[in-house]
């Protein structure tokens, strides 16, 4: 019986080159069957960004996802209303014991439009 790869493994850092490439280290791309031009499902989340190849398998995350969330009997509502709990916790695990300022932190939060914020 084949094992299930980690759920979460650090390998190695690697830099965005000048025309913004970004190298997937050598194991992951053999032991995921990446070749060149393999399309990725780029999610941001937070200040970090999720790489995920193939837009099935993104699909089928978000499936699990939402699976497990429903079944915990979270709703769009639940969840909403932990979000300023959880930012305070955040905040607190990056910046230290600090209070998160009141208000708008980002454009988002301030409700920017998209185009806005590109500029």
């Amino acid at each position: 019986m084949k094992s299930s790869p980690p759920l979460l493994e650090y390998l190695n850092t690697t830099k965005i080159g000048e025309k913004g490439q970004l190298t997937v280290p050598k194991q992951f791309r053999e032991e995921l069957g990446l070749e060149a031009g393999a399309p990725f499902a780029v999610l941001r989340l937070g200040d970090g960004l999720i790489l995920l190849p193939e837009q099935r398998r993104f699909d089928a995350l978000c499936e699990r996802i939402s699976s497990a969330l429903a079944a915990a009997g979270a709703t769009p509502q639940v969840l909403m209303a932990t979000l300023p709990e959880t930012r305070q916790r955040l905040f607190e695990r990056r910046y230290g014991s600090a209070t998160m300022p009141l208000g708008p932190t980002t454009p988002f939060d301030a409700g920017e439009s998209k185009s806005r914020r590109k500029k």
